[in-house]
């Protein structure tokens, strides 16, 4: 994507593209928030080349944390980072006064955008959903990436809503496209807006086909984001023959990584065997692996010849 919106002025939003990881968030095999691993862990992902992060997302367990947790994950992320990358926070709730003042939290302590899907209602209700995200780009300066994942909120939005939200400001014209399928949506999404910017999700499972399609990256939370790295790269610059190859030698991990219910557990366990975290443990209620289910991980990471261990020199605090 060029970076300017007119052909003039510099797009002030340039740096929303490429590979945004989305953060688990560690704990303590007591449950406790285990800060020394969140810092570790975003040391590792920016080391993998990664153009940001995004933090609280689904698989960020935010809907697990006290609102004590949540600014302790967004201060700590944001301090480590350091402005090497930029952060996206996940602001997402029912209710809009909540999601504004966690939003302007976010804002305060250094984000440099929001992800914020649909709050759930009992009826389908476009004019209440415009209104949410209407009051939200009114309360904070940050871009907003609209997270369309009908299977958490709940809510089913139309290509055509999500292109008239678009071209209610600049601010709103992103989107993370994870309603399956996923590379039909990204063509009438931007069919019905082309100034729409998609990032795909899924753990990258259909990434070479969102990008095809005319999305900007991913934002997602593959637990070998370098790898994802290097398919937008080379896709990204004309290498279409060698993302197509790199995209489809990774495409089994990325697909036993992302199966439903265990896919938390399958990426803080990989992350753990990287090094970057000191437990998987998930917070109940959740799904728990079993020993076969790991040995089968590591069988697969060892049969693409990927390297487990972390990259020498990486911080253990």
């Amino acid at each position: 994507m060029p970076d300017v919106n007119d052909g003039r002025e510099p797009d002030p939003f340039a740096f929303l593209r490429g590979v945004w990881t989305i953060l688990p968030t560690p704990f303590a095999p007591d449950g406790a928030l285990d800060e020394p691993s969140l810092g570790r862990l975003v040391e590792f992902v920016i080391g993998r080349g990664v153009q940001g992060l995004t933090i609280l997302g689904v698989m960020g367990e935010a809907g697990k944390l006290s609102d004590a947790e949540r600014e302790r994950v967004v201060v700590r992320t944001i301090e480590t980072a350091a402005g090497r990358v930029p952060v996206c926070v996940g602001t997402t709730h029912a209710a809009t006064d909540r999601c504004l003042a966690l939003s302007r939290q976010a804002e305060a302590f250094g984000a440099r955008a929001l992800m914020v899907g649909p709050p759930a209602l009992s009826r389908p209700n476009e004019a209440a959903l415009r209104r949410h995200y209407l009051d939200l780009v009114e309360a904070v300066g940050l871009p907003i990436v609209v997270q369309d994942y009908p299977p958490s909120s709940g809510v089913f939005m139309s290509p055509e809503f999500i292109g008239r939200l678009a071209g209610e400001h600049p601010r709103l014209r992103f989107l993370k496209l994870e309603d399956e399928p996923t590379a039909p949506k990204t063509s009438a999404v931007l069919a019905a807006n082309p100034d729409v910017r998609i990032f795909g999700g899924l753990g990258g499972l259909f990434l070479l086909e969102e990008l095809r399609r005319g999305a900007i990256g991913t934002m997602t939370g593959f637990g070998f984001p370098e790898i994802l790295v290097e398919i937008w790269t080379r896709f990204t610059t004309g290498d279409l023959e060698g993302a197509r190859a790199a995209f489809h030698r990774a495409l089994p991990l990325i697909r036993f990584e992302n199966q439903a219910g265990i896919n938390l557990a399958l990426r803080k366990h990989l992350y753990q065997l990287r090094g970057a975290i000191d437990s998987a443990h998930v917070r109940a209620p959740a799904a728990s692996l079993d020993e076969t289910t790991k040995a089968d991980l590591r069988e697969l990471v060892e049969l693409l010849g990927l390297d487990l261990a972390p990259p020498r020199g990486a911080p253990t605090a």
